[in-house]
């Protein structure tokens, strides 16, 4: 018996369709007997599994690990599993473990890391912990790839064969990782297993709908933007499902659930138009909302028609990384020659034309200047509500991710260190950085951190978000009037009255819908 943990991945343990180990499990269907366990919908996780593992004799247990809540829940549980059942074998998979595998395999209960996209690595793993071989879905090997590790000369161990993996060296102890396995592309994985849960339990009302689930339709992103950690793991590849089959699977979930709106956690839905276009074509009759998230320069070449279609089929709101509100500063996240300010006004405009949200996150604090950077930023966000008073703003203090690169080389050249133990990551200080709430940057002072605070809290109030549907015309008038007077004076300072009333009116911070 394997189990597929996955961690809580809020405070509030908001329910969110685990997609990771669903497309893990959708290639162990059938090869291996398996259990998915939701940290979300178990009063205690631990026990929970505890339980799992001794009733069934489980011994292997696959982890997805993102930072933040998840990876704060996944430490000490693995330990103390691990110390309860010493045979037991762990293995860590997503974002987090991609980037910090060395940080994971320094712990003593993670035995091995899976990096990347991991279906077939995982699965090809399970093979060589069992003794088996496969000829179906044969993952490439390493040798294959033409590549060697990427920490030491090339190996003749049977593990160092497995695209994907990261172990500890059977023979020398150390730290050792295989190069990244290709991309699966997703027309040609199996469906997802959606009777291993219980599917209702994570529908969920959104700004879309009162019914909502994710899907995800596509893997990676063709761009290089040096703050993103999705570059590590795909390098620039993107590969979709047809609009065929986005449409199919969104038509199965709406029979079979009754749903009335679709997220899509792709890392970037839109990449191309006449997909997008076909798409929307296909689900005009199922009378639905849809979000997903695009680039502002793709987005901006889309065909007229497109727009229509993609409103008329019921697209509510795109998450946008605008980023910036500083040429200079998008050049050196590197989010290529086409992303602009004038763009990020140009598709703010459009979108208002066709009724559709545009969810904008910028990240400010940006080295070499970050008070300059985010009073620049600051200032442009004021433009961009007047062009669109709909616009949703997430706003996040620059944290670097392990790329090379201008950003990233600039705070290490300002004493930044990621942490070298998962005890380390799981600190307070550590915790606040993966949540992008960082008070201990050694660039980012505590007077800048409090007037992005204060500015955030002035704009939201004045511009309350419409994607709030508990929020009434009197609680948005109050607020309006009460902040109006900070925001024509940009006197954003301890606003103490506002953050009274944001308790009495339960204010809804924008926030993406997705993630």
């Amino acid at each position: 018996m394997i189990l597929l943990y996955n961690p809580p991945s809020s405070a509030q343990r908001k329910p969110v369709l685990p997609m990771a180990l669903l497309a893990v499990g959708a290639v162990l269907e059938g090869k291996y007997d398996y259990r998915i366990v939701d940290g979300n919908l178990e009063k205690d996780p631990l026990a929970a599994l505890d339980q799992t593992i001794t009733r069934t004799g489980a011994t292997l247990l696959g982890v997805t690990v993102m930072p933040g809540p998840q990876l704060e829940n996944a430490t000490p549980l693995c330990r103390a599993l691990k110390e309860r059942h010493p045979d037991l074998t762990i293995v860590w998979g997503g974002y987090f473990p991609t980037q910090h595998y060395d940080a994971c395999l320094r712990a003593d209960y993670v035995d091995y890391v899976v990096r990347g996209h991991g279906e077939f690595a995982f699965l090809a793993l399970l093979d060589h912990l069992n003794g088996r071989r496969r000829k179906s879905h044969r993952l490439p090997l390493a040798g294959e790839a033409g590549k060697g590790q990427e920490n030491g000369e090339a190996d003749t161990h049977p593990l160092s064969r497995i695209q994907g993996l990261a172990y500890r060296h059977p023979d020398t102890g150390e730290i050792t990782t295989n190069p990244l396995a290709p991309i699966p592309h997703p027309r040609e994985l199996p469906s997802f297993p959606y009777d291993r849960v219980e599917v209702p339990l994570y529908i969920r009302p959104t700004f879309m709908g009162r019914r909502t689930l994710p899907h995800h339709s596509s893997y990676g992103c063709p761009f290089f933007c040096n703050f993103c950690a999705v570059v590590n793991m795909v390098n620039g590849r993107w590969l979709a499902q047809s609009a065929q089959q986005t449409a199919e699977t969104v038509r199965h979930m709406v029979n079979t659930w009754g749903l009335d709106a679709v997220e899509f956690y792709d890392n970037n839905f839109f990449t191309h138009e006449a997909r997008v276009a076909d798409f929307a074509e296909r689900i005009l009759d199922l009378n639905i909302g849809w979000w997903g998230e695009a680039r502002i320069d793709t987005m901006l070449k889309y065909r007229d028609r497109t727009w229509a279609l993609m409103r008329d089929s019921g697209l509510r709101m795109v998450f946008l990384g605008a980023e910036s509100g500083s040429d200079q500063t998008l050049k050196r996240m590197n989010k290529g020659g086409q992303a602009s300010t004038a763009k990020t006004m140009e598709i703010a405009s459009k979108m208002a034309d066709y009724n559709i949200v545009p969810e904008m996150s910028f990240v400010l604090g940006n080295p070499p200047d970050p008070e300059g950077d985010a009073q620049d930023t600051m200032e442009f966000i004021r433009r961009v509500k007047k062009v669109n008073p709909r616009t949703e703003v997430i706003l996040y203090m620059y944290t670097p991710v392990p790329l090379s690169g201008e950003l990233y080389d600039q705070a290490r050249a300002n004493g930044f260190a990621f942490p070298e133990t998962l005890e380390g990551w799981i600190s307070k200080e550590w915790q606040d950085f993966s949540q992008r709430r960082s008070s201990t940057m050694p660039w980012l002072t505590d007077p800048l951190r409090r007037h992005v605070r204060d500015f955030e809290r002035v704009l939201n109030a004045y511009y309350p978000t419409a994607t709030n549907p508990n929020m009434n015309s009197l609680s948005r008038s109050a607020l309006r009037a009460a902040s109006a007077w900070r925001y024509h004076l940009r006197v954003y300072n301890f606003p103490l009255e506002l953050r009274a009333m944001h308790r009495l009116i339960h204010y809804q911070r924008p926030e993406t819908t997705g993630f």
